[in-house]
């Protein structure tokens, strides 16, 4: 029963509950900006280089069966040996924006941090007023 109480103790800390917080918003996080660049920025890129779509940019490396679509989906099927720099270039600009984001964020939170005023000094304690005193009116006499 030890060992239970001391994991559930552990389980319910703040630490291991923020964490897993941060866990999930990162997850979802990341969806959102892999969305970003699968469905904003890649078809613009796309488009300036020739309307073309990334993900499709592959490099076949094997023999490819007769009456096979030269599309990746198809020549994944029939189990062709692909070298697919297509989707290594999305999935590298997708890391870039979500590490430069992240970036703007942490900035952000230190610029924040920064500007905060300092917290008010705390007011002395009474005996420390009365020895004020005390020693004022010792020099006033």
């Amino acid at each position: 029963m030890g060992m239970l109480a001391e994991f559930r103790q552990f389980a319910i800390k703040g630490n291991v509950v923020d964490l897993a917080v941060g866990v999930i918003i990162g997850a979802a996080f990341g969806k959102i900006v892999d969305s970003v660049v699968s469905d904003l920025i890649m078809p613009m890129v796309g488009a300036l280089v020739g309307r073309l779509d990334f993900s499709n940019y592959f490099v076949v490396l094997g023999a490819v069966p007769p009456g096979t679509p030269r599309t990746l989906d198809a020549l994944r099927k029939a189990a062709v040996p692909v070298l697919a720099y297509g989707n290594f270039v999305s999935i590298a600009v997708n890391f870039v924006l979500l590490a430069f984001i992240v970036f703007l964020m942490i900035k952000q939170i230190n610029r924040l941090r920064r500007e905060s005023p300092p917290p008010a000094p705390a007011a002395p304690a009474e005996e420390i007023l009365l020895l004020r005193e005390i020693r004022d009116s010792v020099r006033r006499s």
